[in-house]
């Protein structure tokens, strides 16, 4: 099957949005893919090997972040991969079965509820949208299914919609906002904008810009609320014009940011003001062409970071995925590709795939710099289940060592130095007496 395409399969109907009716067969890397109970049974009944394990993949393939959604895909197929070709998980071969989340919250609660009570997984990894995020976690923790949150980035996450079966892999608007606001105060100027993504993620990532702007001094003369997949900004640029501030803060992701830089581009208002963006996922940004990537944005990882293993990550990329409109993994890919990998290995250590022993196993975790191929040391927070990362800042490379070469990266901050504190305050995890003990 072409990497680049996705197979429509239809499964039984039940009261849904009708697109939910559409799943995608995934079939890469030689892991097969099946849909329900009927699926399962049926190939077990001709079979004398293990049942397999099966991981159901909540990852968008329309809406706001479906190109994100893509590299969340093969990010986690290629640590399957790699546990299926050393024999797979306690004997037992990995499979995986994709359902579409759309980038709807009651999507993603669907598309959950079907996995844990129909195809039976044994996990749920990926994120994008922390709405769709936050409702299959609700769901999760119902049933005590352990969900891998891999890219959605609301401090909320690991905050107050934080879940003992929930672990958060990307870094949050907190960390970003740390590691970028107080460079920029001193460089650009104190009066800033904030131009916002009315959604959890947006809101709370730019109240925890507003708060580490004015503790350093500076002040926010205004902030613009963007719905949701909107592609005309021609009414917020010219209000930006109006206002002249020193600073524009970002809190804008997936197409909607795509649209957004080409148009401030068109008008010019990269010359005449600094852009902060809060984080830049690779895949929003990726062929846009340098006059587009303009500003200093925040990411957990690039294809050129001069660490050990780096350049065999991305060749293992390359050939296993030949072909691919994004030639090179990003950020999304690296954390969707980093969760399950770890997940798995507390799986394996643990001897089970039960929920609480691999819990016990993930909480505190530690991860090493050349291990994750960063920076700085990684570890889970026992008290959000927040991956505390390093958190690089980056802007346009105008001196390319080749042809996607399109960020410099200006700094690693170390994770100890930009940690959201609030996070614990905010985060009550259930026990685990409270959390079902789940098992496949």
């Amino acid at each position: 099957m072409d990497n680049k395409t996705t197979t429509p399969i239809a499964v039984p109907t039940e009261p849904t949005r009708r697109s939910l009716l559409k799943a995608s067969a995934l079939s890469v890397a030689g892991v097969s893919t099946f849909f329900g109970p009927w699926a399962h049974n049926r190939v077990w009944s001709q079979a004398a090997s293990p049942k397999p394990l099966v991981i159901g993949l909540t990852m968008d393939a329309s809406g706001q972040y479906a190109a994100s959604g893509g590299e969340e895909r093969l990010g986690a197929m290629m640590a399957i991969k790699e546990f299926n070709d050393k024999g797979g998980l306690m004997g037992r071969r990995i499979e995986a079965v994709h359902m579409d989340t759309e980038t709807t919250p009651a999507t993603g609660s669907r598309v959950a509820e079907r996995m844990i009570t129909r195809n039976e997984v044994a996990f749920l990894i990926g994120g994008l949208h922390s709405g769709v995020a936050n409702a299959i976690s609700q769901v999760a923790q119902k049933y005590g299914c352990i969900y891998m949150n891999t890219n959605s980035s609301s401090p909320t996450e690991a905050g107050k919609d934080c879940h003992r079966v929930k672990f958060v892999w990307d870094g949050n608007g907190t960390n970003f906002a740390h590691a970028i606001v107080k460079n920029a105060i001193k460089a650009k100027g104190k009066n800033w904008v904030l131009l916002t993504n009315d959604y959890v993620w947006g809101l709370n990532t730019s109240k925890t810009t507003r708060a580490i702007v004015e503790a350093n001094g500076g002040k926010i003369i205004d902030e613009l609320l963007v719905p949701q997949n909107t592609r005309d900004f021609s009414s917020y640029l010219l209000k930006l014009q109006q206002l002249k501030p020193d600073v524009v803060a970002t809190a804008i992701g997936g197409d909607d940011i795509k649209a957004l830089r080409q148009q401030v581009v068109q008008l010019k208002l990269d010359k005449s003001t600094a852009w902060v963006n809060n984080q830049q996922d690779w895949p929003d940004v990726y062929g846009l062409g340098p006059e587009a990537i303009f500003g200093v944005f925040g990411t957990t990882w690039y294809y050129r970071l001069d660490l050990p293993g780096v350049k065999e990550f991305v060749a293992a990329y390359q050939k296993q995925f030949p072909g691919m409109a994004i030639r090179v993994p990003g950020n999304v890919y690296h954390n969707s590709y980093m969760s399950t990998r770890e997940l798995l290995r507390c799986a394996e250590e643990a001897g089970t795939t039960n929920n609480l022993a691999i819990i016990k196993k993930l909480e505190g975790r530690k991860m090493s710099a050349r291990d994750r191929l960063q920076q700085h040391d990684a570890w889970i927070d026992p008290a959000t289940h927040q991956c505390q990362q390093s958190i690089y800042m980056a802007s346009y490379n105008d001196t390319p060592a080749e042809r996607d070469d399109i960020f410099r990266i200006l700094a690693a901050a170390d994770p100890k130095d930009v940690l959201d504190k609030d996070a614990a305050g905010a985060c009550k995890l259930e026990t685990y007496e409270a959390t079902p003990s789940y098992q496949q």
